[in-house]
């Protein structure tokens, strides 16, 4: 059993300076987070709009090209949304790394227990989760304006 060792306030001071650095990573994911979920909400209410155009638009007899012009940017939306959907789980998973890191880092100094190379290992997936999550939010991106271009062009 670990027993929790006799911790001075300049010990808790300095694990707290410590954990500064990944709480400010922390609050730029949560803000990359709010982008990504901003960019899902958009991609749904389009969604959605067009999903309730789509029994008009029979009714209507709209022509083929039409009918496929909404189709197409339905199917778009859809792989919109699966990839906006992992940038957003990648990210979360990033934060939450962070948090366990930061956890980590008092229970270390409290309990006196040397755990450097999980911190470092905690610390490198959160990066990775980070980098996936960006790549696929570029990914997304890079969807989004080539439907523009794609769609702008008929």
């Amino acid at each position: 059993m670990i027993v929790p060792t006799e911790i001075s306030i300049t010990t808790v001071a300095h694990v707290i300076q410590l954990a500064v650095a990944p709480v400010f990573l922390l609050t730029g994911v949560g803000t990359i987070l709010n982008v990504m979920t901003s960019r899902l909400s958009r991609i749904i209410d389009r969604f959605r709009v067009l999903e309730s155009m789509t029994p008009y638009a029979v009714q209507a007899h709209l022509a083929a090209d039409e009918s496929s012009a909404q189709h197409e940017e339905m199917q778009i939306l859809a792989q919109r949304e699966r990839v906006i959907y992992w940038a957003i789980s990648l990210c979360t998973i990033c934060a939450l790394l962070i948090c366990i890191v930061i956890a980590t880092l008092f229970v270390g100094s409290v309990m006196g227990v040397q755990l450097t190379s999980l911190i470092a290992f905690l610390f490198i997936a959160a990066m990775f989760a980070l980098i996936g999550g960006l790549l696929s939010l570029l990914r997304e991106i890079y969807i989004a304006t080539g439907s523009i271009h794609r769609v702008g062009k008929r």
